[in-house]
């Protein structure tokens, strides 16, 4: 019996074994479960990045909800643009031509930097530089690296990046930046380097994650259910006639079929008939509006993955206006989070320009400090520290005249409720300590009302 067996079952193993040894290897299959010798742990394998990094671009290019989360993000983070400020006069006429340099247009690529950074969680900047120490960025995809190449003793250290192989199967190596090796060769020519920032990154990896990572499985699940409610909705205006009646034989009752096709009754007709016929109508009871609820579920968990409101994403979800400015607050939090990181990554990339331009042209000045500010998050902010500010100085200036407080805490207290942030050793430095306030004014040390000596008649303060 067992021989039986085996004769019947063995062609069939046969089979199967050849067709899965006939199956070409390729990256997707072959290094499946691998990981490279020199990779973190704490990063994803190598065939799930790459099919994480696709995915993320196929969902920013055909998912509403992806191209707009990734739009909002560089709509707060960027804004209007950046503004820099640098009191060195041949470091500030730098940092202008290579700002608005043709080749670089960085108020409109800073857009593109932020949307890779928030698709990607990774962001390869290449930077070439000519003879003459104007430099020229460009970015790199982070689908087209293959390997980050570490430092011995700190795995966030780059050293260089390797591409992927091109169609000719050739590789290319960027060398990463480093400020003590990096000048130019003898002939004045400066190498490429390559800077690597990234986002949402664990502690001990060397790549960062997509903000659309956690959220692809249900912006494809989202797509379904919508695509699956157009469909009902589609068939449910659909119908089809019943024609009963009596006919004398089936031949007459095709001839009656094939006549109403050919000729049907279109809509808002009148049809008339006589007692042998009788007309209904069979449409599909299909109760597609009970599913509102769960699409609605769907983008609450989409909405939340990225710390977005609902009506962030055009969902009023029957939200109120105060409800809806204060779900608002984290989600600004989040963006003013991310803008603090993108300022600092700007910052580094004009330091690296600036001392590659200050090889060649030594009246420029790396060390000069760069201030680099960004557009509000919220207007509705503004309001809202001004008032703060108004109040604390009243209230706190009565405490710096009576001797209670100095005048940095006094600084440190109104900028704090004003929402900035500052260097207060160096503001107080630059104040000139002389009182800039009208002779026409003077305070009652004991009410702190400004009165006006002209008339005696005290003016109107905001009290605290």
């Amino acid at each position: 019996m067992p021989n039986i067996i085996n004769r019947i079952l063995s062609p069939l193993i046969e089979k199967s074994v050849r067709e899965h040894l006939s199956i070409s290897e390729t990256d997707s299959t072959f290094l499946v479960g691998t990981r490279r010798y020199d990779e973190s742990e704490r990063d994803r394998l190598e065939y799930d990045r790459g099919a994480v990094l696709e995915q993320c671009l196929d969902a920013w290019r055909t998912s509403p909800l992806a191209r707009r989360i990734v739009e909002l993000t560089s709509q707060y983070v960027v804004g209007t643009g950046f503004d820099l400020h640098c009191e060195h006069p041949p470091t500030s006429a730098f940092l202008h031509a290579f700002w608005h340099h043709r080749l670089n247009r960085m108020p409109s690529r800073l857009v593109e930097m932020c949307d890779e950074l928030t698709r990607t969680g990774n962001l390869f900047v290449l930077v070439s530089t000519d003879r003459a120490g104007m430099s020229y960025l460009r970015v790199i995809p982070a689908s087209d690296i293959d390997a980050i190449t570490p430092a011995e003793n700190d795995i966030e250290q780059p050293v260089s990046f390797t591409t992927k192989a091109d169609q000719d199967l050739q590789t290319h190596t960027y060398a990463a930046y480093d400020p003590l090796t990096d000048s130019p060769d003898g002939e004045g020519a400066f190498q490429p380097v390559t800077l690597h920032y990234s986002i949402n990154r664990p502690a001990g990896a060397q790549w960062g994650e997509p903000d659309l990572a956690p959220l692809l499985t249900w912006l494809r699940r989202y797509a379904a259910w919508l695509e699956d409610r157009v469909r009902l909705n589609r068939f449910r205006n659909a119908f089809m006639y019943v024609v009963r009646g009596s006919f004398v034989s089936e031949e007459a009752r095709k001839a009656r079929q094939s006549q109403l096709a050919a000729n049907p009754p279109s809509p808002g007709s009148i049809l008339v008939c006589d007692e042998s016929e009788t007309w209904s109508v069979i449409t599909p009871k299909l109760e597609a509006q009970e599913a509102m609820q769960d699409g609605l579920a769907i983008k609450k968990l989409i909405a939340s993955g990225v710390g977005i409101p609902l009506h962030f994403l055009a969902e009023p979800e029957g939200s109120n206006r105060t409800t809806a400015e204060s779900a608002g607050g984290p989600t600004f939090r989040r963006f003013e989070q991310r803008q603090q990181y993108f300022l600092w990554l700007v910052g580094d990339l004009l330091q690296v320009v600036t001392a590659r331009r200050a090889m060649v042209v030594h009246s420029v000045d790396p060390g000069a400090p760069v201030a680099i500010s960004g557009p509000d998050i919220s207007a509705r902010d503004n309001v809202a520290h001004s008032i703060a500010s108004v109040n604390i100085l009243n209230a706190f200036e009565r405490l710096k005249d009576m001797g209670l407080i100095s005048d940095r805490e006094l600084l440190r207290v109104l900028y704090r409720f004003a929402g900035e942030a500052g260097d207060l050793d160096q503001i107080l430095a630059a104040g000139s300590g002389v009182d800039q306030r009208q002779p026409g004014e003077m305070v009652d040390a004991i009410s702190k009302d400004p009165v006006n000596t002209a008339t005696g008649e005290p003016k109107a303060a905001v009290m605290p």
